[in-house]
């Protein structure tokens, strides 16, 4: 039982990661007006460097230095991310105007956190092969709780950025359904004063 809750928390632990790289890339694509495929690199892209930024943080904490950390994390974290990343984007390439949803459209905010959530149990047994082959988050795990030879350092757990990503996606959610509410009303307003 106990390798499958580090297998959860594996998981969760990259989805962060990748969800904060997603959506701050198609944030920056969509204000940048990059195409489609452009918005997507710039997306994974970042999904990669979050993933590995907070698989590394845990690590330069406990005291390693940049390079032995940053290798740890590659063979830890690399094979999780990329099946997110692919499952993620395949989803929202199926989900019929997801990829071309705006900000301001629920449907974005309804597709995203569906294709991270399907890209979660994707990965949930890629990480605990993983994890059963002392690989992934296995080689990172002794350092999660070590001593703190670095203070300065930020601590973010898991569950409080989970926590942060779904209000941030409930709080988009909320903001594109009034636009539309009130794309809607002020249609209906201005047809009533022809």
């Amino acid at each position: 039982m106990a390798s499958n809750r580090m297998a959860v928390s594996a998981t969760l632990h990259c989805l962060t990661g990748c969800a904060i790289g997603e959506v701050l890339g198609l944030i920056i694509g969509t204000a940048l007006g990059l195409s489609t495929i452009a918005t997507i690199a710039l997306a994974v892209s970042l999904a990669f460097f979050f993933g590995y930024t907070l698989s590394t943080l845990p690590l330069l904490r406990a005291g390693l230095g940049v390079g032995t950390a940053l290798s740890v994390v590659l063979a830890a974290d690399t094979l999780s991310i990329a099946v997110m990343e692919v499952v993620d984007n395949a989803v929202m390439a199926l989900v019929p105007g997801a990829m071309e949803a705006g900000l301001v459209n629920p449907v974005f905010w309804l597709s995203m956190p569906l294709a991270l959530t399907i890209a979660f149990f994707a990965a949930l047994p890629v990480n605990k092969w993983l994890l059963a082959r002392g690989k992934g988050h296995a080689l990172t795990h002794e350092f999660h709780g070590a001593d703190v030879v670095r203070p300065w350092i930020p601590a973010l757990q898991t569950p409080v950025l989970v926590a942060a990503i779904a209000a941030f996606f409930v709080g988009g959610l909320v903001v594109s359904v009034a636009d539309e509410v009130g794309a809607g009303e002020s249609g209906s307003h201005a047809s009533a004063l022809r």
